[in-house]
């Protein structure tokens, strides 16, 4: 199995930490540590469950384990929406090294679900009903690669900016992504389970009806 993109092992080094102007060191309140601590095993969960989807690990059940990597992180980023913003001690986003390659990644999510892997949804319910055309593949290593990024800064001890990020970025564009893939994910398994010949459905209603 290849390695998880992008999100190293916890590690008990030195860490940066945050600064406010003034240079003066800033800890995150109790509460916010705690969510923060929170989005971060979520944001673990998904993507270790991602890269074993993309590895083949287990082809049998990759769309049940992706319906609920995708729901649990999506229920992390809604806490993280319904949060009031989050303000950052910086003013810009420290400097956490080159982004992650996920380009691997994607990759192998394409061969995971060729052929299942394009979709067309309604692009904003709100102001219209034109369509546009999207992809499972795409849409999970966009979240994988947001989660990453807010990673990295918890990692170093940059738990606001952590914070600021997976909020900002769940709702510019992962949880409007997830909740997307979410509907694709729980469609194919409806196909998957529900699309039968007749006589085996009328054979499994009897069997359910006469035990």
């Amino acid at each position: 199995m290849p390695d998880t993109p992008g999100i190293p092992e916890q590690t008990t080094g030195a860490a940066t930490g945050e600064h406010d102007l003034a240079g003066e060191p800033v800890e995150a309140p109790a509460d916010l540590a705690e969510v923060a601590a929170s989005v971060s095993r979520e944001a673990r969960a998904f993507v270790t469950t991602v890269t074993e989807v993309a590895a083949g690990t287990n082809p049998e059940v990759s769309i049940p384990l992706l319906l609920l990597a995708v729901s649990d992180v999506l229920a992390a980023g809604a806490r993280l929406g319904a949060m009031v913003d989050i303000v950052p001690p910086e003013r810009f986003e420290p400097d956490v090294g080159p982004d992650a390659d996920l380009d691997p990644l994607r990759a192998a999510l394409e061969n995971v679900f060729e052929g299942l892997d394009a979709y067309v949804e309604v692009d904003d319910p709100l102001l219209g009903e034109s369509l546009v055309s999207s992809s499972v593949s795409g849409d999970l290593v966009l979240i994988a690669g947001a989660l990453v990024q807010g990673q990295r800064h918890f990692d170093e001890d940059q738990v606001l900016e952590a914070l600021w990020w997976w909020q900002y970025s769940y709702l510019a564009n992962w949880g409007e992504r997830g909740s997307a893939v979410l509907r694709v994910l729980q469609v194919i398994l409806a196909h998957l389970r529900l699309d039968v010949d007749d006589d085996v459905a009328a054979e499994a209603e009897f069997q359910a009806l006469h035990p």
